[in-house]
């Protein structure tokens, strides 16, 4: 009877265990390096909520009141003192079961080598980041491809340095092979259901940052555009672990770290260095679509859109439009004031001095 209470004992602290979310996140900050403090040797131990915290802080809000002095203290680690400067717009990427071994022998140079680091250690598998209303636009990086062609993942081999090689069949049944930085290549047959839908999932990364550039250059023609916040999951990775195992794994991760950094350097670009990427590795296998961080689900009240919700951004010729319009007005009431201006000195001048309309002086000029 002790033993059969013993086994109960630890079967309930096991599962008690795996309530707890483990993994890494990785602040990037700008070219600029204006956001962030300098990287620690340690990773700091951090909560989910506090990762949320951070990303509004971020995005240029205040973090919610339910964080704490602790959670304060680490944000204070991580982010420069100056509230003022902020990048406001982010790029929060969470990936699928990948655990520190497949990151722990990056070089110093790559993507995340030079990124502040801490180790999530939390007793929930969610936190949503808190956003003010009217104040933000939402893009998901999950926006699925409806209309992806050969033609289209052949775009993206090209953009990476690479080649795509399309089947006779069907589509996406082809060899894709990525060059990467150690001058060896990785070679995809998406023939094969694991292989294909990595790819997939890299290119759907791909396009929709595409889409989100080219929201924000709509956006930022306005005064002072909202915050912008790029968010999404990425699970190839723990297709390729379930299927081949870890090698073939580390091999799909070294292509998305070189995919992601040409993507966040066209998201700085675009936004002038004024943007900071965090990627969150979650260890937690067959869990593609159980986001760690999300939006709220009222976040449409906020007037956070999605990719679908871009049709009600202003066009460039209506923004020509109105911009002429201004300048039309602008130029017209400038001309009228600087006419009546001079019609008023030239009156002014040419006065008869014993009409004096402003003093009605008595005084009689010899």
């Amino acid at each position: 009877m002790q033993a059969f209470y013993i086994v109960v004992v630890s079967l309930l602290l096991t599962l008690n265990s795996k309530v707890e979310a483990s993994g890494s996140v990785f602040f990037i900050d700008g070219s600029n390096n204006q956001y962030l403090r300098p990287r620690s040797e340690q990773a700091l131990p951090m909560s989910l909520s506090q990762v949320s915290a951070a990303v509004s802080a971020l995005l240029g809000f205040a973090p919610p009141a339910s964080l704490s002095a602790d959670g304060s203290s680490k944000l204070n680690k991580i982010l420069k003192p100056n509230p003022f400067e902020r990048p406001h717009a982010a790029f929060v990427l969470e990936i699928a079961g990948v655990d520190d071994a497949l990151v722990e022998t990056l070089p110093s140079h790559s993507f995340l080598g030079n990124a502040v680091r801490g180790s999530i250690s939390s007793d929930s598998y969610k936190a949503d980041i808190e956003l003010p209303e009217s104040e933000v636009d939402v893009v998901s990086v999950n926006e699925p491809l409806t209309d992806a062609t050969d033609k289209d993942m052949k775009e993206f081999a090209s953009w990476l340095g690479g080649s795509y090689v399309a089947g006779s069949a069907e589509p996406f049944t082809g060899f894709l092979s990525i060059p990467l930085a150690s001058a060896a290549n990785v070679e995809f047959h998406l023939g094969k259901e694991a292989e294909r839908k990595f790819a997939l999932n890299l290119l759907e990364l791909y396009k929709n940052i595409r889409r989100a550039v080219n929201l924000h250059e709509d956006l930022s023609h306005g005064i002072e555009g909202p915050a912008e916040l790029t968010v999404g999951r990425f699970g190839g990775i723990d297709a390729l672990a379930q299927e081949y195992g870890q090698v073939m794994a580390k091999k799909g991760m070294d292509v998305l770290l070189a995919t992601l950094s040409k993507l966040f350097n066209m998201l700085e670009t675009s936004h002038k260095g004024q943007v900071v990427g965090v990627i969150v590795l979650d260890d937690r296998v067959n869990q593609e679509s159980a986001n760690l961080l999300s939006v709220e689900s009222s976040s449409r009240s906020y007037a956070a859109r999605s990719m679908a919700e871009v049709e009600g951004v202003p066009s460039a010729a209506i923004i020509a439009q109105v911009i002429l319009v201004r300048l039309t007005l602008a130029w017209l009431t400038g001309i009228i004031l600087l006419i009546a201006t001079i019609l008023g000195v030239y009156f002014l001048m040419y006065m008869p001095l014993t009409k004096d309309t402003l003093l009605y002086s008595n005084v009689k000029l010899d």
